[in-house]
């Protein structure tokens, strides 16, 4: 098969090229929220019939699994299959993201506890403001637009 160029490599997310959606966009956002709308269906349930503590510590458990179970497992099947093969990961601006993510894990608790470890609509607004900030600075992280001065 002379001339053949076949892509052996990772599928590009075809949605997001089809509405120029970039990769980092995508990630932080379409793909984030559709994991998440289970954990907020079933929150929203609980919450309502006023187990308020279970629904908060089902969408932070659930994160918790993701990140301990549903991230590793996937890497330790392909190194498995792919005798131990290491995998390079790049992502720019990754130290400053993760440093994000515990500031962004402070601010919450912080603002949890200013109003008195109760959900009102002013701690859902908090709360919509911080992940719109946090949104902001990793996808200026991901182009570049904001430089992490260390890496990974």
């Amino acid at each position: 098969m002379t001339g053949c160029r076949c892509n052996h490599g990772v599928v590009p997310p075809q949605v997001g090229e089809t509405f120029f959606i970039t990769e980092e966009i995508m990630g932080l956002t379409i793909l984030a929220a559709g994991t998440s709308i289970p954990d907020l269906i079933t929150s929203v349930i609980v919450a309502r019939k006023g187990l308020g503590d279970m629904a908060v510590s089902s969408s932070v458990g659930s994160n918790i699994f993701d990140i301990t179970v549903g991230l590793p497992f996937p890497w330790l099947v392909y190194n498995i299959l792919n005798d131990f093969k290491t995998v390079q990961v790049s992502s720019n601006g990754l130290f400053c993201a993760i440093v994000l993510l515990f500031i962004m894990l402070l601010f919450v608790i912080i603002s949890i506890a200013s109003c008195n470890w109760r959900m009102s609509k002013m701690l859902g607004s908090f709360m919509f403001l911080l992940y719109f900030v946090f949104l902001v600075v990793s996808v200026m992280l991901e182009d570049k637009i904001i430089v992490c001065p260390v890496t990974v």
